[in-house]
């Protein structure tokens, strides 16, 4: 038991490739869902939504490799969508846990799509929070930017200031308060004790060389020559169309990667996606929001 209203158990499973990776397991029984964060977060951004949910599902948080308690991988190139949706399955199978719901913020929802588009039929439903098949550029740059470049911080308090310079925008109501809390889920201290992201800084490195790489996949998709690499579509929109399951997207309204213009693409592609705004938050929603909350909370009693 951690806390009173977060109590889970602490897990590790071994990856295909031999990492040892870390999830925590709230609740029990038949109804299980699998919350999958964002490119650098980690468990912790689900806390309050598990321990929400544990009364009525038993909810599976895992730290994707190279995040949190997990381990980093000696490889960076396995920094990838792909791999992390191959690790997610083989904690499903570990588990003996054969469908489930999958809620998944930012990279979390893009490995949702890739999960869908694998083995749909062991999805009961998903839940995306403001990520789509499209990113802006000015969004994909100003995340390049930043990821893996954050060097250590002073003190706690520095790591909060740090943390509402970059993200602020996206939280304008939240008072420093929050940013002193919120920083501890996703920083940890290095061993000189100072602040530092939790999370391998290569993967910042492996998104930018896989950027270039993109590109050129993306002319061999146009081309016909090629259309998956590791089983996973080099089209994130051929990902999109395999979600046959129902499926609820969490937009932030101030959200700069998430564009109105791609949740209509997606309503058109996916007419019985269920859409609600998040107001007053960028990328991503908290997932503690009445907005969100009351639209998980539906989504899942459907499902049921």
């Amino acid at each position: 038991m951690h806390g009173k209203s977060v109590r889970y158990t602490e897990h590790r499973y071994p990856s295909r490739d031999g990492l040892s990776l870390y999830y925590r397991d709230y609740g029990a029984g038949d109804d299980v869902a699998v919350c999958l964060p964002g490119l650098t977060r980690n468990c912790k951004d689900f806390e309050d939504l598990a321990s929400y949910l544990s009364g009525r599902w038993r909810v599976l948080t895992p730290d994707l490799r190279g995040r949190g308690r997990s381990d980093h991988d000696p490889k960076p190139s396995n920094y990838n969508a792909a791999t992390y949706a191959r690790d997610t399955w083989r904690l499903l199978d570990t588990l003996g846990v054969r469908r489930v719901a999958l809620i998944g913020t930012s990279l979390g929802g893009l490995i949702s799509t890739i999960m869908a588009d694998q083995q749909p039929e062991r999805l009961r439903g998903v839940v995306i929070n403001d990520m789509g098949p499209e990113v802006p550029p000015a969004a994909v740059n100003r995340i390049l930017q930043y990821v893996g470049r954050t060097p250590p911080a002073e003190s706690w308090a520095a790591a909060a200031r740090d943390a509402q310079q970059t993200y602020g925008l996206a939280f304008p109501d939240l008072p420093d308060t929050f940013w002193q809390s919120h920083v501890r889920l996703y920083w940890k201290e290095n061993e000189q004790g100072k602040p530092v992201p939790d999370f391998d800084p290569a993967i910042g490195d492996a998104l930018r060389k896989a950027q270039s790489a993109l590109k050129v996949l993306r002319w061999l998709r146009r081309a016909g020559l090629l259309r998956r690499v590791r089983g996973v579509p080099i089209d994130p929109w051929d990902a999109f169309h395999a979600l046959t399951m129902p499926c609820l997207l969490l937009r932030g309204e101030l959200s700069d990667v998430l564009a109105e213009d791609t949740v209509a693409k997606m309503q058109l592609a996916k007419p019985d996606l269920e859409v609600v705004r998040v107001p007053n938050r960028g990328h991503a929603p908290l997932l503690n929001e009445p907005a969100a909350r009351e639209a998980i909370d539906r989504f899942l009693v459907r499902l049921g």
